[in-house]
């Protein structure tokens, strides 16, 4: 992995973490290409059943893209649409990705951190986590592929909210609308990310990706298809499905094998 994105693997949870502790881990074209195609390799791996997204240190998961970047890579609309393109395809691959992501989240999750983090499906944080996303301070939108995920978890009302007023909040407030999971002393904010990874993993994996699956298509207004309301009891056909039901009525930890 490049060294402003590293890769930890622990059994079959991974860790990839935003490695630019020196610059609060702020987001540049370089990094957003590395964390997409990073999260596209994870998601090819079906020995992984759960990824974790954090940044370096524990003063901040991500302020946002870096502002001495502008400059050289976003002084117009042209490059802006290049440097768009290589954002989108990250958040495209963490929208795609089929594993369970958690977010752990210490201290400044702003912007482009508050997007990376909206993508995820759990996300905790710490009791002086802070989020926001004051882009309207530099005259910025928040494009249609990064302002969906957020949307989408809080609301359009509440969304609106946060960019119009930009106003950084704290984390009983994130709770309050829905935008984190959860809240922790912040010392203990990688213990419960580490330990609720473990309970997830510790699942049936193709069930945790079918339910993703799922939740992501409920979203679509469209009705359900009779193929997909059967896909739901592909489940029933599975050797996990025998294994657990084998180890519950035997009272024993299930050993699931994702097949």
């Amino acid at each position: 992995m490049s060294e402003l994105l590293l890769e930890d693997r622990l059994g079959d949870v991974v860790t990839l973490t935003l490695n630019r502790p020196e610059k609060l881990n702020a987001m540049t074209k370089p990094l957003w290409m590395a964390l997409g195609q990073a999260v596209s390799r994870v998601s090819e791996d079906n020995l992984v059943r759960c990824l974790i997204l954090r940044g370096a240190g524990e003063k901040s998961f991500s302020p946002g893209n870096d502002i001495a970047e502008f400059v050289s890579e976003r002084s117009n609309k042209e490059q802006a649409i290049a440097y768009g393109k290589v954002m989108h395809e990250a958040v495209q691959a963490l929208s795609d990705c089929p594993h369970p992501i958690i977010a752990q989240i210490h201290g400044i999750c702003v912007g482009g951190g508050m997007e990376i983090a909206s993508l995820a499906d759990i996300r905790i944080c710490g009791k002086s986590s802070r989020f926001g996303a004051p882009i309207k301070n530099l005259g910025l939108v928040m494009a249609y592929d990064e302002m969906a995920p957020l949307a989408r978890l809080v609301g359009p009302s509440k969304a609106l909210e946060i960019l119009l007023e930009g106003r950084i909040f704290g984390a009983d407030e994130a709770l309050q609308m829905g935008f984190v999971s959860r809240v922790v002393d912040d010392d203990c904010v990688a213990a419960e990310s580490v330990a609720t990874a473990e309970r997830v993993a510790a699942g049936a994996p193709l069930v945790a990706r079918w339910h993703k699956k799922f939740a992501r298509r409920l979203l679509n207004p469209l009705p359900l298809t009779a193929s997909e309301r059967d896909e739901c009891f592909d489940c029933f056909d599975t050797q996990d499905f025998r294994i657990g039901v084998e180890a519950f009525l035997s009272k024993q930890q299930a050993k699931f094998v994702g097949r």
